[in-house]
C-alpha cells in the first residue's frame, strides 16, 4: 500500500479548514464512512468528548437555551469529528452542540468527518477555541501556553494562525504570572482581563494579593485599579505636617475620595471658607482623555 504523503498546512488565518489535509488518511475501521466533507448523522453516544477541550466552563442557562433551540428545530450546524480505529468518533469542534443534543434527548446529531492526526486535532480544537469570544482570559493564556509548550510555537506563529494580535497573545500569557487564587479571580469573572494586566506589575505576591483584596471589596474599575498599583509602585512623599494630620475638612475629604474612586486619578481640594479648587491629575494621555469623556457625559 503507497503511502500518501500529506501536503503542507497553510497559516490558519480565520478558519480551521487551513489546519485540514486534503487528501485522505487511512483509518482501519469497520464502520462505513460517509465521504469525507458530507454531513451525516452520527449517535451521541459514540461520540467521545475531546481530549483537547480547553474550555473548562459552559455557561449552564447559554447550553440550555441551545437544547431548547435544538428542541425546536434542530443542530443547525454540524459538528466535527474524527474517527477513531476503535469505531467511535472523537469530537474536534462543537462542544456546546454536542452537549446541548444530549440534555435535549437526541439520539443522533449532525457531523463532519475528518481524517486527521492526534497533533492535528489538538491544534485544531486549539485554535477554534480561541477564535470564540466567550473563553475567559484565563482559558485563553492556556490555550496559548498549549500552542507554545506543545507545539513549539512562537508568539508570532500563534498569531498568524488565530488572527490575533501578537501583543495581545503576549499580555495573555503573562497572566500565567498571576498566584493561582488570583487566576481563579480572573477566570471566575470577579477580576477582569484589565484588572489583571493591571496588578502584574505588583512582583511581591503579598503586595498582589492585598491589592486584590482591596480592589475586589471597593469594586474599582479598570482605570481606578491602574492608577491605585500605580499609587503602591511610586508612592509620593507627603509634607511632615501632613504625616501628623490631614487638615481638610471631613466633608471636604469625603468629597475628594469620592472623586478620586469615580475618577481613578488623583484629586486635591484646595478650600478655605467655602471657596478653592479642585486638581485632578494624570499622568498620561490616555487618562486625560477618559477624563474628558467623563465630564461630557
Amino acid at each position: 500500500m503507497n503511502t500518501l504523503e500529506l501536503p503542507k498546512r497553510k497559516a490558519l488565518g480565520k478558519g480551521l479548514e487551513s489546519l485540514l489535509p486534503s487528501v485522505k488518511a487511512s483509518v482501519d475501521t469497520n464502520q462505513p464512512r460517509s465521504v469525507e466533507g458530507a454531513p451525516r448523522e452520527i449517535p451521541l453516544a459514540e461520540i467521545d468528548r475531546n481530549p483537547y477541550q480547553t474550555r473548562t466552563r459552559f455557561d449552564e442557562a447559554q447550553l440550555a437555551e441551545l437544547a431548547a433551540s435544538i428542541t425546536a428545530t434542530g443542530v443547525v450546524q454540524p459538528i466535527l469529528v474524527r474517527p477513531l480505529p476503535n469505531g467511535r468518533f472523537q469530537l474536534i469542534a462543537g462542544e456546546r452542540r454536542w452537549l446541548a443534543s444530549q440534555l435535549a434527548g437526541k439520539e443522533t446529531v449532525p457531523a463532519i468527518l475528518r481524517q486527521v492526526s492526534n497533533e492535528q486535532a489538538m491544534e485544531m480544537t486549539i485554535v477554534e477555541n480561541l477564535q470564540r469570544t466567550d473563553l475567559n482570559p484565563m482559558e485563553q493564556a492556556r490555550a496559548y501556553d498549549r500552542l507554545s509548550r506543545e507545539f513549539k510555537l512562537t508568539q508570532e506563529q500563534m498569531a498568524q494562525r488565530t488572527g490575533k494580535d501578537r501583543a495581545s497573545i503576549a499580555n495573555f500569557l503573562r497572566l500565567l504570572r498571576l498566584p493561582v487564587e488570583v487566576q481563579g479571580k480572573v477566570e471566575a469573572g470577579e477580576l477582569t482581563f484589565g484588572h489583571a494586566r493591571a496588578l502584574l506589575a505588583l512582583e511581591n505576591p503579598e503586595t498582589l494579593l492585598k491589592a486584590v483584596q482591596k480592589v475586589t471589596a471597593l469594586s474599582m474599575s479598570v482605570r481606578q485599579t491602574e492608577s491605585y498599583v500605580q499609587g503602591l509602585l511610586h508612592p509620593e512623599k507627603q509634607p511632615s505636617e501632613q504625616k501628623v494630620k490631614d487638615p481638610l475638612d471631613p466633608n471636604v475629604r469625603e468629597a475628594r475620595d469620592l472623586l478620586q474612586r469615580a475618577l481613578g486619578l488623583k484629586v486635591t481640594i484646595e478650600d478655605k471658607n467655602g471657596r478653592g479648587r479642585v486638581i485632578i491629575e494624570y499622568s498620561k494621555l490616555e487618562d486625560f482623555d477618559a477624563l474628558m469623556e467623563r465630564l461630557g457625559e
